[in-house]
């Protein structure tokens, strides 16, 4: 409908849509072409009042013509004049002159019961004989009511006397007219018309199916389908033009053919029909130039969507590349967070900032470049800006980040190198410092003339610390605060050399001014400090003498942190679902499908055989769910943030699966230890281009279901007390709740020793380690005492149905990290415990008992809350199974068997009453109790 309203030449309807386009009559001998005998004929002719004529001529057959044939014949040749001529009126010549007066009166009758046209005159040239002729004169009189026609019916006795109404230059040579009629010509042109008519309207269906086909098709995805796709549209749409071409070239051929005549003698005139024809050919070249100028419109505009199409694929293609070169370049930047701790050090990472700069480059012109291209995209009004203007952003924003992380790490590289200048020349100057206070003799200072010498030397040397900035250390402190830690904000080695400059200074001034008596000779030892040893120190490499700074820090790079705003966080979470879609379809093709590759069966490892479901487990599942519903749905989010909850609430069993993959993680992961350095996986990795090995692949999905509740939780924080936050949170819980249950089941396929089957136990609900003791009535009074003095540590799994205790052992693998299992030592069964939530002198303690008390079990939690969680989920499922036995019993009282008799009946609804009663007076009794010891 849309293409429809475009182009007017879809409306087509041929202004010859009354011509039948029968042209040859049924009949042999009765035709229009190719016989002698005419049934009739337009020979172009007109009356006084343009009126058209038809002629019926002399024909023998006449009444042997079946009437549709007749009517087939008349009906064409009354459509052929325009609707202005036709309105006037036709002028019929019927000639019988050598007829009877039978065939005079076949005619009138047929014509009159068949002509579909609106007559205005009917001329009859009656029979010439005399017997004929009177009787046709008779029987017009008598039968003229007969015909039915209400038009005058003119009897003529000759040619002469239809001059007196039709001029002769109106009339054929047949009826004593001059008029030029050429039969085969006048069949030969109303072919061609016919023909040409329908060309123009097989040329328009053509066209309204192709653009049909344009206006439904659906852009591709992808570069070479949309390459594909244009290739084929323009090959199609040269060939509507060609056909065009080939219809407009038959038009011009017809009309040049219709005015041959007055071509070939500037004498000659078309008659009024030629003249009908050339305007309908006329017409027609018209509509189809119409035609081609609107199909041409429409086609330029699809022809530019698909060149921009085109364009925007090869721009997300090149955005794709360029992000991931960007990304791994940001990744590598990251890495340089170390600021060196020696001159050559920071050097060193100066010379790889350099290199990593100087790898950026072309990555950033290339960003930059696509950039550009994108924004010129937008400015030539592409269809895509939507797509087209994020991108951008984000190639602008990427390299903005590069180059301003860049630039700081030079700042800070730059700091730290003179930093570590200053340090080294520092420590050169407190070397001098040492060294010129150790080589004054005490007893060379025992003078006044050898105490002043030294305090000028002391005193030279001290004022050359302002060529090095160590005379105001908390200028040093303020100029490298940014890398400098409080470590290093204690010059104390340079205190220490100070002081011991003031001490050297006091006791050489009192000598200077006053002579004491002599003392001992005795050298100073100037490693240290009157009041303080100094602390010990690491030197820097390259460094001679003590160093300057103690360290209490570390110089560290501080990099300011980003806070991403809800729609940020989106983003993140979409983005980086994709990537995990991307990677886990490169796991499944680049290794798990190549294990079923013939040419690289004989890489694989005999271990390895047919352990494909061991290696990737039910990565498949994961992959296909991500794939083909999760990351759709989360993309659907982009323009609905707030169905981003529902997402994860929906889809909370489907997520389920992660389980299933986590309970197989440890026997993939012992099998990969065993065959992990195959050539067969090598050149996997090397095919993929994998920067890391499989293993680290195959903990992306362990990785990717705890980055979930992490989004989650940024986004909490961005939506504090607005609408949606309660979704949000509740999403959060599903999450956290996915995680446990995947947290549990990894430990409850750990647990060794119990011989049934724990899946018939029920839903695990809760699962940790524990202190028990034990308190049973039945066994030796000796092992009861000590049990109540020696807690044992069990690690407890509550199901639905059982309670299990279980002892953990930890076990190393092949010298890998320990691994946890839970031998088996008792199980209690649910529907017969019962709890005590408080135990007098621990307020973490709780007890579970078994059979009225036979068997008492005290735990001990290791935090009042977690005590509180369990007593929880306990009370959960024992209130469960007393309603469960409530709801049983009545529907027991109501399912009473009908072929008791009515005593036996009764008595057995009245001892089901009085069970009710007394189950229901148990569970107040067990409320009671519960309450008393909980106060």
């Amino acid at each position: 409908p849309h293409f429809k309203k475009k182009f007017p030449f879809l409306k087509y309807t041929s202004s010859k849509a009354r011509c039948s386009g029968t042209i040859i009559c049924t009949k042999p001998g009765c035709v229009l072409a190719g016989s002698p005998d005419l049934l009739a004929a337009a020979n172009g002719g007109r009356g006084k009042d343009g009126a058209p004529i038809i002629t019926f001529p002399e024909f023998a057959g006449f009444s042997e013509i079946p009437d549709e044939d007749f009517l087939n014949v008349v009906t064409y040749l009354t459509s052929i004049p325009s609707l202005e001529a036709a309105s006037i009126g036709f002028i019929i010549i019927i000639d019988r002159r050598r007829d009877k007066w039978s065939a005079v009166k076949a005619s009138l009758t047929r014509i009159a019961g068949a002509f579909p046209g609106n007559l205005q005159l009917v001329f009859v040239l009656r029979p010439s004989r005399f017997i004929q002729r009177a009787i046709a004169d008779i029987g017009i009189k008598l039968y003229r009511d007969d015909f039915k026609m209400k038009v005058p019916i003119i009897m003529l006795n000759s040619v002469s006397d239809l001059h007196g109404y039709i001029d002769k230059c109106q009339l054929t040579r047949e009826l004593g007219g001059t008029l030029e009629y050429g039969h085969s010509q006048w069949i030969h042109h109303r072919t061609a018309i016919e023909n040409f008519a329908m060309t123009v309207k097989t040329t328009a269906q053509m066209l309204q199916t192709f653009g049909t086909d344009l206006a439904e098709t659906e852009l591709p995805n992808d570069v070479q389908c949309t390459e594909d796709l244009l290739s084929a549209h323009t090959d199609h749409h040269s060939k509507l033009k060609d056909e065009l071409k080939l219809a407009v070239k038959q038009g011009a051929t017809l009309l040049t053919c219709i005015r041959e005549p007055v071509t070939r003698s500037a004498n000659s005139k078309l008659s009024p029909d030629e003249l009908e024809n050339v305007a309908t050919v006329e017409r027609l070249l018209a509509q189809l130039d119409e035609t081609e100028k609107a199909f041409d419109q429409f086609w330029t505009r699809h022809h530019l969507k698909l060149e921009q199409c085109l364009q925007l694929r090869h721009f997300e293609h090149d955005f794709r590349e360029v992000k991931l070169t960007l990304d791994n370049l940001m990744e590598a930047q990251a890495g340089f967070s170390d600021v060196g701790d020696s001159v050559s050090r920071v050097e060193h990472l100066l010379r790889e900032q350099k290199q990593l700069e100087e790898k950026g480059q072309e990555p950033l012109e290339k960003a930059q470049t696509l950039a550009l291209h994108g924004e010129q995209l937008i400015q030539n009004n592409h269809y895509a800006v939507d797509s087209i203007r994020p991108k951008c952003v984000e190639l602008r924003r990427i390299c903005d980040d590069f180059t301003n992380e860049t630039k700081k790490k030079y700042d800070i590289l730059g700091k730290s190198l003179e930093l570590h200048k200053q340090l080294d020349k520092a420590s050169q100057w407190c070397e001098a410092g040492i060294y010129l206070l150790a080589s004054q003799a005490v007893d060379k200072c025992q003078s006044q003339e050898g105490a002043e010498t030294a305090l000028v030397e002391i005193e030279k040397f001290l004022a050359t610390a302002k060529e090095h900035q160590l005379s105001n250390p908390k200028e040093f402190y303020n100029q490298f605060d940014t890398i400098l830690t409080p470590e290093i904000k204690i010059l104390q080695k340079l205190e220490d050399v100070q002081e011991m400059f003031d001490k050297r200074q006091v006791s050489l001034k009192k000598l200077a001014a006053k002579q004491t008596r002599p003392v001992q000779p005795v050298a100073p030892h100037p490693e240290s400090s009157p009041k303080r040893a100094s602390p010990k120190t690491t030197r820097p490499a390259g460094v001679g003498g003590p160093l300057i700074f103690a360290s209490r820090y570390s110089i560290q790079y501080y990099s300011t942190p980003y806070f991403f705003s809800f729609s940020h966080i989106i983003n993140e979470l979409i983005e980086t679902e994709r990537v995990y879609v991307e990677e886990l379809q490169s796991i499944i093709e680049g290794y798990a499908s190549e294990m079923d590759n013939p040419s690289l069966l004989h890489l694989i490892p005999s271990m390895l055989q047919n352990k494909k479901d061991i290696l990737f487990g039910n990565l498949p599942e994961i992959y296909d769910f991500h794939n083909r519903i999760f990351l759709k749905e989360l993309e659907n989010c982009i323009e609905n943030p707030e169905l981003l909850a529902r997402c994860f609430l929906k889809r909370k069993e489907d997520l389920q699966i992660y389980e299933k993959y986590c309970q197989n993680k440890p026997r993939s992961e012992a099998l990969w230890r065993q065959c992990g350095d195959s050539i067969f996986f090598q050149e996997c990795q090397r095919k993929l281009d994998h920067k890391l090995s499989l293993d680290a692949y195959l903990l992306k999905p362990v990785q990717r279901i705890t980055k979930y509740q992490l989004l989650l939780k940024e986004m909490l924080k961005c939506s504090k007390n607005s609408e949606g936050t309660a979704e949000l949170e509740e999403a959060l819980a599903t999450v956290l709740d996915i995680i446990k249950s995947v947290n549990d089941s990894m430990h409850q396929i750990a647990i060794t020793g119990y011989e049934g089957d724990v899946g018939e136990l029920g839903k695990l609900l809760m699962q940790g380690s524990f202190n028990v003791w034990t308190d049973h009535k039945k066994g030796h009074n000796k092992v009861k005492d000590l049990a109540r003095f020696k807690p044992m540590q069990r690690h407890l799994f509550l199901y639905t149905k059982m309670l299990l205790f279980c002892k953990k052992r930890e076990e190393n693998t092949d010298g890998h990290e320990k691994t946890a299992s839970y031998s088996f030592k008792n199980s209690l069964k649910m529907s017969t415990v019962g709890i005590t939530e408080n135990v007098k002198g621990d307020n973490k303690k709780f007890e579970i008992w078994y059979n009225g008390r036979e068997e008492v079990y005290i735990i001990q939690a290791s935090s009042v809350e977690l005590k509180n969680t369990w007593i929880s989920e306990i009370r959960k499922v024992l209130t469960g199974q007393l309603e469960a036995c409530r709801g049983k019993t009545q529907c027991d009282l109501m399912m009473l068997p009908s072929f008791c008799s009515f005593s036996s009946a009764e008595l057995l609804r009245k001892e089901i009453k009085i069970l009710i009663s007394l189950i229901s007076g148990l569970d107040l009794l067990m409320s009671t109790v519960i309450s008393v010891i909980y106060f």
